[in-house]
This record gives C-alpha cells, structure tokens and sequence, in this order.
C-alpha cells in the first residue's frame, strides 16, 4: 500500500477536480456504519435492491 502523507498537498491532487458527489461517496464507502448497514441490507435483499429506509437513513440519491 502506498504511503499517504495527509500534510501534503501532493497528496490531494486528485481532488481538486473531483466532483462533490465523488468526495461524498469516499467519505460514506469508509464509513464502518454505512458498510455494516450495506453489508445487512444486501444480505436481506438478495435481488440487490436498495431500499427506501437504507436510502433515507444514509441520505442517499440514486438517479436513474
């Protein structure tokens, strides 16, 4: 894995270009919460919908 110095600018290039959407979703896919409650989701919904309740808690607005 690749050293990551979060004191430099260096390190976060790749953002300034990035839309919020993009830095939103890497705050959420890191979030231990969130993968738990994705995790239990899908395991109850085997078809891999998205339920409305996992969208609301999580804030989440999926476009179709």
């Amino acid at each position: 894995m690749p050293e990551f110095d979060w004191r430099s600018p260096e390190s976060y290039k790749c953002l300034q270009e990035a839309e919020i959407t993009e830095i939103a979703w890497e705050c959420l896919r890191r979030n231990a919460d969130y993968k738990r409650d994705y995790e239990t989701m899908i395991a109850s919904n085997p078809d891999g919908e998205v339920t409305a309740e996992f969208r609301r808690r999580w804030a989440i607005c999926f476009r179709p």
